[in-house]
C-alpha cells in the first residue's frame, strides 16, 4: 500500500499535494471508502463523531475533499458479509480513508474483520489515516494512548510500518501531548518514532518515509 499517515486529515496544501501524488490522478477522479470504526472505540466516543467523519462535515478534512464517490466500510459489519463481496469493494477503491478514535479498537476490528490480512495485497491502493487511523499502522502506540483494552492486553498494533507516532503535538486541546510528554513516550517506545502536529503527515511509498509538514514535528 501507499500510505499517508496524518495527524488531523488533509490540513494544508502540502499534505493535499502528497495525497494527489500518491493517487496518481485528481481527487475528483478517485473513489474512496471511508472506515469510521475507530470513532466508536474511544472511552469518550459519541455517535456524532463518526457521523461527522462519514458526512464530511468535520473540520478534519477526509471525506469532504470532493471525491468522485465515497462509500462506507464499517469493519464491525464485515464478519457478517460475504467476504468476496466486501473484498471486491476494497479492491475497487482508489483510497481508504480511516477515521481517528481508538487505535487498539481499530486494530482489533481490522484483524477480526480480515481487512488487516488484505492490506498488504493492495499495492496500488492509497491508505490515508487520521490520528488513530495512522497509529494503527505502527508496531505499538505506547501506554499513554491505551484507552480501549484488547482481550490480549498490550499496546501492539499492526506493524505495517516500522515506526511509531505520537499525534497532536503541542495542540491546545490536548494538554497531555506536549513536547516533553513526547520525549518521555519516545524513551520507552523502543523503536523509531515521530511526534507530529496537525499540519504534518508521514508519506510512505515502497518503504521510503517522507515527512510532509507545514507545522512542527520531531523524529526520535
Amino acid at each position: 500500500m501507499k500510505l499517508l499517515l496524518t495527524d488531523s486529515g488533509i490540513k494544508n496544501p502540502s499534505i493535499r499535494d502528497a495525497l494527489v501524488d500518491l493517487l496518481g490522478k485528481p481527487i475528483d477522479e478517485s473513489s474512496a471508502l471511508c472506515i469510521p470504526t475507530a470513532g466508536y472505540g474511544a472511552p469518550d466516543a459519541d455517535p456524532a463523531g463518526p457521523w461527522r467523519f462519514i458526512s464530511g462535515s468535520s473540520p478534519l478534512l477526509m471525506t469532504g475533499l470532493g471525491w468522485k464517490s465515497v462509500g462506507v466500510l464499517e469493519l464491525t459489519a464485515l464478519p457478517s458479509i460475504d467476504k468476496a463481496h466486501w473484498v471486491s469493494w476494497v479492491r475497487e477503491a482508489d483510497v481508504l480513508l480511516v477515521n481517528g478514535g481508538d487505535a487498539l479498537y481499530l486494530c482489533h476490528w481490522m484483524r477480526a474483520s480480515g481487512l488487516a490480512d488484505l492490506l498488504q495485497s493492495l499495492p496500488d491502493t492509497v491508505y490515508v489515516g487520521l490520528s488513530a487511523g495512522s497509529m494503527v499502522m505502527t508496531p505499538r502506540i505506547g501506554a499513554e494512548f491505551v484507552g480501549w483494552k484488547p482481550p490480549a492486553g498490550g499496546d501492539d498494533t499492526l506493524g505495517i510500518v516500522d515506526f511509531s507516532i505520537f499525534p497532536h503535538l503541542d495542540h491546545p486541546a490536548c494538554p497531555d501531548n506536549s513536547t516533553a510528554a513526547a520525549e518521555r513516550w519516545a524513551a520507552q517506545i523502543t523503536g523509531p518514532a515521530y511526534a507530529i502536529d496537525e499540519q504534518t503527515a508521514i508519506k510512505v511509498t515502497d518503504g521510503t518515509v517522507e515527512v510532509i509538514s507545514e507545522g512542527r514535528w520531531k523524529a526520535f
